[in-house]
């Protein structure tokens, strides 16, 4: 069936969740920051993920905000950083205006204007998600965003992918469903959605039973991937 329904992760996929640690590591009273913040961002971003797992496996669901302070809390203790608590209040301030990548808004104007349906789906809560779509200027080329706050469990439960064609009454293959993390797009083609994952770091497949339908360096292409 014709795509007609376009669905993007978030963290990692429209907002660049490196951001907060470089800007931080230019402004001033960060020095220590400045040789150590693609570490802390690695470590930030990888623990965040892999929480939000283990509590989704042992049913202990918690608010993404809560996990993303319990990985940066790790990030900065594993880099000798965790002393500072300004630099740790900094990072998480920064967090709520993360950038988004310089081909997001162009491409989401193209899908609204070539008629689709645009959403994000998302493990962040909905202030979260509000306060980064709003620093980035993308309301106006979004019909909604989803979080897994609403049905309490983390991605990739079938439960939060359940959540769009439920909002868009669509059938699964109709969903073009974008995400920067491979195990995401693998879980999302196993739920039927036809995939496409943003490999911007060029990283090997992940060896799950599903793959995504298409493996692209940044989100440019994705209106021609819809039908565009």
């Amino acid at each position: 069936m014709p795509i007609t329904t376009c669905v993007f992760d978030a963290y990692g996929t429209l907002f660049d969740v490196a951001a907060a640690a470089r800007q931080a590591a230019d402004e001033p009273g960060f020095e220590a920051l400045k040789d150590k913040w693609p570490t802390v961002a690695g470590h930030w971003r990888l623990k965040q993920l892999q929480y939000t797992w283990l509590r989704a496996v042992a049913n202990a669901h918690a608010d993404f905000w809560d996990v993303t302070q319990d990985g940066l809390d790790w990030a900065l203790d594993a880099t000798d950083m965790q002393g500072d608590p300004r630099l740790r209040q900094r990072l998480l301030d920064l967090y709520w205006e993360l950038q988004a990548y310089p081909e997001v808004p162009d491409m989401l104007k193209a899908l609204k204007e070539g008629g689709m349906q645009t959403a994000i789906l998302s493990n962040g809560s909905p202030p979260m998600l509000n306060g980064a779509v709003q620093s980035a200027g993308i309301g106006d080329v979004l019909d909604d965003v989803l979080s897994v706050e609403s049905v309490g469990v983390f991605k990739p439960h079938a439960r939060v992918y359940d959540l769009v064609p439920e909002r868009f009454n669509c059938a699964p293959d109709e969903v073009l469903f974008v995400s920067s993390n491979g195990w995401d797009a693998a879980g999302a083609s196993g739920y039927g959605f036809v995939t496409a994952w943003v490999n911007r770091a060029g990283e090997p497949m992940d060896r799950l039973p599903w793959t995504p339908a298409h493996v692209l360096s940044d989100l440019t292409s994705i209106p021609k991937l819809a039908g565009l």
